[in-house]
């Protein structure tokens, strides 16, 4: 007889968990406190566009998503798209991400050039991270490309997504970002992208169909107040409507909600969880009656703008109108993120103006902001002797979120990955 799982998050992760447990006939139910599933992945009406409310993007590596898709029967849904990058600097769009636009790229000398494409080069053929875990990101960087390449190519990358943290981030961290868009291309000189038709969404509510056919359950706007545990041992959970009996819970909520939802763990537990530290994202989408450039992804280094970079996702997913997206990422105690939405959507247009002058104000359908507050743990070097093992000293209680795949950067193929193999572990 399976047994009766909570899960707590409908995120990627969580629905991936349940989705394990219920195909392996156990009765798992979902617990979300927001009004919809998909966390980081759910989409909204933009005004007609059903579409995320953060951008996503999928690589040909990404196996465990990909697997999902076909055993749900939706991988005629996944489409595959070369894309283009690109990088604005000196005041000019550029041509960016293969050999070609390096040896073309203005404002670098050409042993710069070498030595950053020499570190690209390996970085995509790597696989051990682990003599990079305890190594310092930057310091790596700047060893292997030299202070040249690194002030042109890496510093407002850095500097505008971590600030203060940008001195202390893990090697391994940035290596995995590097290989997974490495890893994309098909070739040396094109990059494939994927996109769902449907977005995100279609994924999400198919896992979620997925769920309930197998005899699990996904309750939404219902948010556990607090995990049960008397003895070391998991009792059950409180949620607005009681107090529901479990012996087994699996949390995929971000990391700083645990000691507020499980406040009986043991105190050296409780610290490493509230030490956890997140960048916050305030994340401008832009509906366009044309596009902004031809770039699906536009690297940013431009002293009047503070953000590391544009997504123009209609140029990956063809769409009706042009879609960009424009992250801000800061750290969530920044003064910054407390400033109101319109002062993100005042720059956006100004930055747009200075990128495409073509562009005028008729040309703006639709603009929002949207904010989320634990967007990106911040790998430190050794991050994951950190934190807990996933499974916690306690009988029946597992917690995780995006930064236990570590150094690999949250995503929803990995979500997806770590869910599966938690839900396993937790009901053997």
């Amino acid at each position: 007889m399976g047994k009766k799982v909570a899960v707590l998050g409908a995120g990627p992760m969580g629905l991936a968990v349940a989705y394990q447990l219920a195909r392996d006939g156990h009765h798992p139910i979902v617990y979300e406190a927001d009004d919809r599933i998909g966390g980081m992945t759910a989409a909204f009406d933009f005004s007609g566009l059903r579409i995320e409310r953060y951008y996503h993007f999928h690589c040909i590596s990404d196996h465990a998503f990909l697997k999902v898709l076909d055993e749900l029967g939706l991988s005629e849904k996944m489409r595959w798209i070369p894309t283009k990058m690109g990088y604005w600097y000196l005041n000019q769009l550029q041509d960016w991400g293969n050999p070609v636009a390096l040896l073309k790229f203005r404002g670098l000398s050409f042993i710069a050039k070498f030595r950053y494409g020499l570190h690209a080069f390996i970085s995509t053929k790597r696989d051990d991270w682990k003599p990079l875990d305890k190594g310092n990101a930057v310091q790596w960087i700047q060893r292997w490309v030299g202070p040249e390449a690194y002030e042109v190519l890496w510093r407002r990358l850095f500097d505008y997504k971590f600030y203060e943290y940008t001195s202390n981030l893990s090697a391994a961290w940035i290596w995995s970002r590097i290989r997974r868009i490495g890893r994309s291309r098909y070739s040396l000189f094109k990059e494939k992208l994927g996109y769902l038709e449907g977005g995100s969404d279609t994924l999400l509510h198919g896992m979620q169909f997925d769920i309930k056919k197998n005899g699990g359950e996904v309750f939404l706007k219902t948010p556990v107040t607090k995990v049960v545990i008397e003895n070391d041992s998991v009792k059950g959970i409180q949620t607005p409507n009681g107090f529901e009996q479990f012996d087994t819970v699996i949390s995929t909520i971000p990391l700083p909600f645990i000691p507020r939802v499980i406040p009986d763990l043991p105190s050296k537990i409780l610290t490493q969880f509230k030490n956890v530290k997140n960048i916050a994202v305030v994340c401008v989408i832009v509906k366009l009656s044309k596009p902004l450039t031809e770039y699906f992804w536009l690297n940013i280094n431009d002293p009047e703008m503070d953000i590391p970079g544009i997504v123009e996702y209609s140029n990956l997913r063809p769409l009706e109108y042009s879609i960009v997206y424009v992250p801000f990422y800061m750290p969530g105690e920044h003064p910054k993120f407390a400033q109101p939405d319109e002062v993100f959507l005042g720059k956006v247009k100004k930055y747009f103006k200075k990128i495409n002058p073509k562009l005028t104000d008729d040309d703006y359908l639709d603009i929002r902001a949207s904010r989320y507050r634990f967007a990106q743990p911040i790998g430190v070097p050794g991050y994951l002797e950190t934190i807990p093992n996933a499974k916690l000293p306690i009988n029946g209680l597992w917690v995780a979120d995006t930064s236990y795949y570590y150094p690999e950067d949250r995503g929803i193929s990995e979500s997806i990955d770590f869910g599966r193999k938690m839900a396993q572990d937790a009901v053997r």
